[in-house]
This record gives C-alpha cells, structure tokens and sequence, in this order.
C-alpha cells in the first residue's frame, strides 16, 4: 500500500525533525521534502521498511493541502517507524500505519457501515473520507457524539497513565479508577453501567456528569438481593455485659436479606457479651431501652467512662426481650464477643483530583488529590468467613461493600471496598467543596 501511494505522488517520505514538522504544518510551510522525486521517496520509504538509522528519522506523510484552513488536512504523518517487537508479529514489520491512516482503511475493510467517533474527533472527519476516496474504498458513515465527562476526574489514557506512573494508583484496575475493570473493581454492576449509557444516549451536546447518579443506578440493583452482615470498628470498641443474657452463647439462624429469601440464612450467636461500636456506644444514655438488631430490646443501665470523662469504656445492661422494637429511639448493630470473628480492611475511596473540571492544560500534579483512601480496620461477623471475591453485600448501617480479598487466616485481614450508594460523602473533596 505504501509503496503504491508513493507510485502515485499521494505520499511521501519526510525527514523532518518532528518539532519543526509540527511547527511547519501550524503556519502552513511546506516541508523541503515535499518535492522529492519519486525514486528519493522509494529510496527512503526501503530505508523504513528496513527500520535502519537513516529509516527512522523518516516519516510517510500523505499529500494533501498544506494551505487548508483544517489543519488535520495539513499532509499529516500515514507511517511511522517503530521498532518496538509486535505482540503477534514480532519483529517481522518496522513500519506501522498511523491511526489516521489506520481507521479509516480497515473501516471500510472490516465492513463496518456507521463510525461512531466522540465529537473532538470532527476536525478528522474530512481527511477520515480522503484516505478512504485516496484508497479507493467504500465511504463509512460517521456519527460523532458528544465525550462523556465527569466531575473531579479525567478519561484521558495518557493523564491516567500518569497517576500509574507516579504511583498514585496501584494500576489500571484501581478502584479509583474511571475505567471499566476500576469500577467494576470498586462494585459497579454491569445492568448499573449499561442502564446509564442507555439514558445518555448519542448527544451532541457536552456534559459534565456527577458520578452520584451512576452509583444510585447502582444501588437500585444491589440493594434488593445483597446479603446482610455485620461489622463493628476496631477502634474504641466497647464490651457490654448484658447480665440476664445467655450463660453459655446460643446460636440461631437469621434471614441475610428480610425480604429477598434467596439470599438464604446466617447463623448469628448469641452471648452475655457483645460488642459495640464506639459512636453507637457514646450515644446511649444510661435507663434507654435500645433495640439490638436480630435480637430484642435491651435497657443500659450502667455507663461506664475513662477517667478523664470522655470516652465509654464499658456497658452493663440487661434484656428486655417483650420490649417494642418500634418504640426504642436507637438500633443497634452489634458483633458477639467470641473467637471466630472475621478481621476485616474496610477501604473507602476519594477522588484522584481536586478540581471540578479538569481542562487539557491543567498540570496533573497541581491538582492532584494527596489522601484518597482510607482504611478501617475492623471485625465482621463469623458467617463472612466464605464470601467469595467480587462477591456484593451490605454491612447494616455501614453501607454496601464489595469483597476485594477473601479471608485466608486470623492474622490476615479480609480486603472490603467500599461501594458509593449516590449519596454526598461526609469526607474527601466534595465534603470540603460543601464547607
């Protein structure tokens, strides 16, 4: 093919430095190498092929108008050298098409009838049907619409590789990632991202999305069949000794999901003492009756604290199993005090960037967002042991999480990833925007 468009006078070989080309083809010079006879052109075009010294400071340009006010039309670069061994063909080939030269050709190649290109890409749109008339293949139809842009974030693979690079992120399928194995990673659903695109549809006009309305999609899928489960924080964590409760523990069987059966049952023991986490054990008061969740109600009847006055460090209360459950102010969450409690990492997730919108010019390192994770070290309940990766639930009144690491042992923490639900979060960039 190149050797034919040569032939031809629609390409030639230019050995330009790439700085001066570029600035050459922004004030519509044309290069010295534009007149090289057609054997010259031959000559050099071997010398790429061949992927010698003198091959690559060579490029094929293609010939078209270098006065046209679109500057894609300004004979932009066809073939490169590239030494790099190709992953299928190896070092067979030294020479490799450029994308503008590419898409078009194999398009029309490949049968495909409409183009669907993002909207920066009009420019392009008419040297798109050049090389195809140049090459003598069918005209592909092509349908631009609008890139789709959200807030705090950049989908530029280049500015992405950046953050890989600077060790910001762990890799391509981090879960602070905008990518589809990211965010796949992090607990979207498949239905959640598909159902979004669909409502988008192919607009012309540019948006900036917030992401709360991907993650409510997502929620509305999850929420109805995820299994249930407990997690109390390790730090502050408060012992209650609950004197009429069981003397040896009892275990009973529990629905994971109240109202979705299938998601089958768990079995949750019951003991004299109990955890609880250290916010819910602060707003207690000592004479409430409260409701401990999957169990009954409960009356505190002592509180006690460290010796400056400030922190709980124990509770003594007994049960009031008769008690209303609708009547109790407070639903408490709470973990038995035995040994086969699960270790848990709960991770929760900030944006890379501290700007709103990010511009093409922006330095990455300006707006870079230092903290962006968080780590909770905690217990979860002994029924956790054999959740399996990529598996989705709900810890109560925590919030949905995905399950990142399976347990393996007691000194190796279970790796959750928490899952945003379309709700503002109390910490992180938005929370300081809100302030």
């Amino acid at each position: 093919m190149g050797t034919k468009l040569i032939q031809e006078g629609s390409m030639y070989i230019d050995d330009t430095p790439i700085d001066k080309m570029r600035e050459e083809r922004v004030n519509r010079i044309e290069s010295a190498a534009r007149t090289n006879s057609i054997e010259t052109n031959l000559n050099l075009w071997q010398h790429m092929i061949d992927g010698d010294e003198k091959g690559l400071l060579c490029a094929a340009r293609f010939r078209m108008d270098m006065q046209n006010d679109n500057g894609a039309l300004r004979d932009p670069v066809a073939f490169r050298c590239n030494l790099i061994p190709h992953h299928r063909t190896g070092t067979k080939y030294k020479v490799y098409p450029t994308y503008d030269c590419a898409c078009p050709f194999v398009d029309a190649l490949e049968g495909v009838t409409h183009a669907l290109r993002t909207s920066e890409y009009r420019d392009r749109e008419a040297q798109y049907r050049w090389v195809q008339k140049l090459m003598g293949t069918r005209q592909v139809h092509i349908w631009d619409y609008s890139r789709l842009n959200f807030v705090y974030t950049t989908l530029s693979k280049r500015k992405l590789q950046w953050f890989v690079d600077e060790g910001y992120t762990d890799g391509w399928d981090d879960p602070r990632f905008p990518t589809v194995q990211g965010m796949t990673r992090r607990g979207l659903q498949t239905e959640a991202l598909k159902e979004f695109i669909l409502m988008q549809g192919a607009s012309r006009n540019v948006n900036l999305m917030e992401w709360e309305k991907l993650w409510t999609l997502n929620k509305r899928i999850i929420d109805p069949v995820c299994p249930r489960h407990v997690a109390v924080s390790d730090r502050g964590k408060v012992l209650v000794n609950i004197t009429n409760g069981p003397s040896h523990p009892e275990v009973v069987s529990v629905a994971k999901h109240k109202k979705y059966p299938p998601a089958g049952v768990k079995a949750t023991t019951r003991t004299s003492r109990i955890w609880l986490d250290a916010e819910d054990a602060t707003s207690v008061r000592e004479g409430e009756e409260v409701t401990l969740m999957d169990w009954g109600n409960c009356v505190i009847d002592r509180i006690a604290k460290d010796s400056a006055g400030q922190n709980v460090v124990s509770i003594q209360a007994h049960l009031n199993l008769d008690g209303s459950v609708k009547s109790t102010r407070l639903k408490l969450t709470w973990l038995p005090d035995i040994g086969n409690l699960v270790p848990l990492s709960l991770f929760d997730f900030d944006y890379l960037i501290t700007k709103k919108k990010v511009e093409d010019d922006d330095n990455l390192a300006d707006i870079v967002n230092a903290t962006t994770k968080i780590e909770t070290r905690a217990h979860g309940d002994a029924n956790m042991r054999t959740l399996q990766k990529g598996t989705v639930i709900q810890l109560e009144r925590r919030g949905y999480f995905i399950v990142d690491e399976v347990f393996k042992r007691s000194d190796s923490p279970m790796v959750l990833f928490a899952i945003p639900d379309g709700r503002i979060k109390t910490w992180g960039v938005c929370a300081d925007v809100k302030k």
